[in-house]
């Protein structure tokens, strides 16, 4: 009888089924907390933003964790990663506002940008500037309103910073071949979410979830990040299983002593 009990209870916490439950759950734990952390650094990418372009939604030495995809997955309003000779040779961090056959114009009857005639609402952008003529000089980001029209040849993206009136965007390369757009090829990434000074996923812009394509989902970030606080929760709950037996198995033999 008693030798059942001790395999039953176990003895200070330890054996029996609860401690095997315990341990399984610090194992699973283990393995989800670890398994968030190989996965994320599979799929994303951390970069640092030198430049005020892409200002308010990222500021200059903001961190952002950017999903490795390819420019075939890109869609209209993506924070995307790109690399192009004509324009720099580190990687820049720009807003996709056409894809290949869009006409983009600037500017609508609002002062807005157009997407095939059709006005851009856009709330993470600041238009704010000086406005000047067609001619800037080498260099400077053209001003917000400053007119063109643009149709984006076929897999090719037109790419804007957040700030207009501080980014060295498609605007200033117009005179280029392609009209200032960018192959797909040149994509290594999508921003999704800022990792520091906060963490803050990035919105998909609704204005371009009505035009043909829609908007691009967003990455597994969500998902991984919930693996790894699951991953320490259970970790933390398994360890403690056998310390809590323990404790409370002390405290009842203390209540028997003090009723002898």
């Amino acid at each position: 009888m008693g030798g059942t009990q001790a395999i039953r209870g176990g003895k200070d916490g330890r054996g029996g089924l609860g401690n095997v439950l315990s341990g399984l759950a610090v194992a699973i734990g283990f393995a989800l907390f670890l398994g968030g952390f190989v996965w994320g650094a599979f799929v994303y990418r951390p970069y640092t933003v030198p430049t005020d372009s892409m200002m308010p939604t990222v500021r200059p030495g903001d961190r952002v964790l950017a999903q490795r995809i390819d420019g075939g997955e890109v869609r209209r309003g993506d924070v995307v990663i790109f690399t192009d000779s004509m324009w720099s040779d580190l990687p820049m961090v720009k807003r996709v506002v056409g894809i290949g056959g869009d006409t983009v114009k600037c500017c609508g009857a609002g002062g807005e940008l157009t997407v095939n005639g059709t006005p851009l609402d856009e709330p993470y952008a600041d238009t704010t500037g000086p406005e000047t003529g067609l001619a800037m000089p080498p260099g400077q980001a053209p001003s917000p309103g400053t007119p063109f029209e643009v149709t984006v040849p076929e897999g090719n993206l037109f790419l804007l910073g957040d700030r207009r009136a501080a980014s060295l965007d498609s605007r200033a390369h117009l005179q280029e071949a392609g009209q200032g757009t960018v192959p797909r090829s040149a994509v290594s990434a999508r921003v999704d979410a800022l990792a520091w000074p906060s963490v803050t996923m990035l919105d998909r812009p609704a204005t371009y979830a009505d035009l043909p394509g829609g908007t691009s989902r967003p990455g597994p970030l969500r998902l991984q990040l919930a693996a790894v606080v699951a991953g320490a929760a259970l970790v933390v709950l398994g360890a403690a299983y056998g310390p809590l037996v323990r404790a409370l198995g002390r405290g009842r033999k203390q209540e028997r002593a003090g009723v002898r």
